[in-house]
């Protein structure tokens, strides 16, 4: 699975501006949003802002990193 980060702009309400989608085999799979400071200990985490599909979760979902968010998103799809 070819996996695709894009980075973009989000409007959040708040400082959680940066933002990538996550594009799996050229399908949007994934919203993911870095924690400004406002988060205190979180900041620069990633947050699931919206998934799709198998990577739907209504769990709230934080990742220390882009490689770790991406392998969960790989489980997720390959139904794990």
């Amino acid at each position: 699975m070819s996996f695709h980060l894009q980075p973009v702009p989000i409007a959040t309400g708040s400082d959680d501006t940066e933002s990538r989608l996550v594009f799996a085999d050229g399908f949007l799979v994934a919203v993911l949003v870095r924690l400004s400071e406002d988060h205190g200990a979180e900041a620069g985490q990633w947050f699931l802002e919206a998934g799709f599909g198998r990577v739907d979760d209504p769990r709230e979902h934080k990742f220390a990193d882009l490689d770790e968010a991406q392998a969960w998103i790989q489980r997720r799809l390959d139904g794990h």
